[in-house]
């Protein structure tokens, strides 16, 4: 295994996969720290301050951070999700330097200009717009807020357009400061470089990092269920259902992914198969399980002519209400393919091997291996994802639905479909 971790003297946990055949270095800092961390009032504050990091430091300015990693074919970008932020960058491994400097100067030395600022509010703003004028990315917000009411969890990432108009530079300072703490990230490489020159650069460059530790969200997550409806003139009706799923570390995380994949994972699932295939409801239909530190959603997403909305719910209920106990060997051993494939897939590119041993060491307190993984998703067997297929439809239902919304059936109807 070439995975190597070290902690340096100020908590900063320095990990590298070394890929010696590899000709580019993925590298990037993950910070503990996303939208479960924020109070209402500051709704939206992680992903603005991810977006301010790159308006310039105190050595480069905005366009000099984009032309500099752009010198070099390189490239950097980052995102903000409910409970991280990464920083990231890929490089030829020549400039390997270049780019730590680059991701650690961003992180300890913005300036957050003012106008930089403004005109940065005003971005985020359009990107909230954005999402609000597109029903198949809104309706997964308002469907986390229905299924965690009142909670940060279940709060947007990108906050609410009056929340980020109402961010001062103060707050965004302050709250970086109490978050992009040392011992609260991780600085992660892949790919064509050795852990030894990879942790001197990384010594060299983060030394700035506050060492307090650390923060935390703002509650453990309670999840409910509910109903969201949103009435709109569209050509179709988004529909999001939703139970509760598992953690991280739960004992039945592998065998949810696998029944996730073999319900609605891909071509030959059986939402896929009944819902597209053989009737024609739907163009877009699939499930996945996301999973948090201490809950976890297993969902449903599909899109339809209005007209069609009764027989598809009626298809998806009826499917999942089966599942359990018509599965076959075949269908879990083909969902536990598609996941040991995308885990072999994964570890051929820099970028995902990054990443991975990030959220890894993150989550877990260590990494774990290829065959690790494998090892588990080939140990769930078919009793297993009967257990957690049961499991997971006897909790509350979550729906979301944007669009016309004259054939959906009340919320109690609905409810009463996914009673098993």
């Amino acid at each position: 295994m070439t995975v190597r971790i070290s902690t340096l003297s100020n908590g900063l946990r320095v990990i590298t996969d070394e890929m010696p055949e590899a000709g580019t270095v993925s590298l990037g800092a993950w910070v503990g720290v996303g939208a479960r961390f924020e109070p209402p009032h500051l709704n939206g504050v992680s992903h603005l301050l991810e977006h301010m990091a790159f308006k310039g430091t105190e050595r480069r300015s905005a366009r000099a951070i984009a032309e500099e990693i752009e010198a070099v074919g390189g490239h950097i970008n980052a995102y903000t999700s409910r409970e991280t932020t990464a920083y990231y960058a890929k490089v030829l491994k020549d400039d390997m330097a270049l780019a730590v400097d680059i991701v650690g100067d961003i992180l300890q030395h913005s300036t957050l200009d003012p106008e930089e600022l403004d005109r940065e509010r005003s971005v985020v703003v359009q990107e909230i717009h954005q999402a609000l004028d597109t029903p198949d990315d809104i309706i997964f917000d308002w469907f986390q807020e229905t299924a965690y009411p009142d909670q940060a969890i279940g709060r947007p990432v990108l906050g609410t357009a009056e929340i980020v108009r109402g961010l001062s530079r103060q707050t965004i300072f302050d709250f970086m400061a109490a978050g992009y703490t040392a011992p609260q990230m991780v600085v992660s490489a892949a790919g064509g470089l050795t852990h030894e020159a990879f942790l001197e650069e990384v010594d060299k460059t983060f030394s700035a990092l506050p060492t307090a530790c650390c923060a935390v969200p703002d509650a453990a997550a309670r999840y409910t269920g509910g109903h969201f409806r949103e009435s709109r003139d569209l050509e179709q009706t988004h529909l999001a259902l939703g139970f509760e799923g598992v953690a991280y570390q739960d004992p039945d995380y592998y065998a949810l992914a696998v029944m996730a994949a073999l319900f609605g994972g891909g071509m030959s699932s059986r939402l896929f198969q009944e819902v597209r295939e053989a009737r024609g409801l739907a163009y877009s239909i699939y499930a996945y399980a996301s999973s948090y530190v201490d809950t976890g959603m297993f969902s449903i997403y599909a899109g339809t002519a209005p007209k069609e909305v009764p027989q598809m719910v009626a298809v998806i209920a009826d499917e999942a209400s089966k599942l359990a106990d018509t599965l076959t060997e075949a269908e879990v051993a083909r969902a536990r393919a598609q996941l040991k494939s995308s885990t072999i897939m994964g570890m051929e590119s820099t970028s995902s091997r990054c990443e991975h041993r990030a959220r890894q060491l993150m989550i877990f307190g260590r990494t774990l291996s290829a065959e690790e993984t494998i090892a588990r998703i080939e140990g769930v067997d078919i009793e297993a994802v009967r257990r957690v297929t049961r499991r997971v439809f006897a909790g509350p239902l979550t729906t979301a639905a944007v669009g016309p919304l004259k054939h959906l059936e009340s919320d109690e109807a609905l409810a009463a479909r996914f009673r098993f």
